[in-house]
């Protein structure tokens, strides 16, 4: 059986160092993925939507790296990649002091051996196991290319975030670039298991030159 090593692979773009940031070119990946946004006086982690789009990420990529595992024609392993997450407002500032007027675009990277086919599926395997839920009904198979970028290791609770953000926006700035696009967040710990002070998330902020 294949394996492939995803998280070797990819390292560069996901295990980024905390103590200094820097500039990647990050080429296009495929994602399983589904947007919505906050409610209002909610946030990420009180979020019945979120919540429910996790689920729903975490099902399908599961059920696709079974698929792939145990088909009889060239069976591959790999690891389910790391949780992902966009976020912005709309006609507003976006502050991560204030967290109920997010929008969120919720993804986890699949492998290119993951075809459309593939993945519907995967899809009616779910849907015979949990029903047609309204989160299972919006997951879309996208590919993603995020371009130039800066990012960085955040290491802490998030909402220690800005002075890492602060270091990458000066990084940028110093390189000739400014941050543009979507805050990007990438979560190598788990909130439910890890101590605040020792959470590790890969922050990523698209980049633009500064005399564009």
């Amino acid at each position: 059986m294949e394996q492939l090593d995803l998280r070797k692979e990819l390292k560069r773009f996901y295990s980024p160092s905390a103590k200094k940031a820097e500039i990647v070119e990050v080429p296009e990946f495929q994602f399983a993925t589904l947007s919505g946004r906050i409610e209002p006086g909610a946030e990420p982690g009180n979020s019945p939507a979120f919540a429910q789009a996790l689920e729903a990420l975490y099902g399908i990529s599961y059920t696709l790296k079974f698929m792939a595992k145990q088909r009889k024609e060239d069976p591959v392993d790999y690891p389910v990649m790391a949780l992902e997450a966009l976020w912005w407002v709309e006609g507003g500032e976006f502050q991560i002091g204030r967290k109920d007027n997010w929008c969120w675009q919720a993804m986890i990277l699949q492998p290119d051996l993951v075809t459309g086919g593939m993945f519907e599926e995967g899809l009616a395997q779910l849907r015979k196991k949990r029903g047609d839920g309204l989160a299972l009904a919006q997951l879309q198979l996208e590919r993603f290319h995020e371009g130039l970028a800066v990012q960085m290791l955040h290491v802490g609770p998030y909402d220690a975030e800005p002075a890492t953000v602060e270091k990458m926006e000066a990084f940028a700035r110093a390189s000739g670039y400014r941050m543009a696009g979507r805050h990007h967040e990438i979560y190598l710990g788990d909130p439910r298991r890890a101590a605040p002070e020792k959470l590790k998330t890969v922050l990523r902020h698209p980049v633009e030159r500064l005399d564009a």
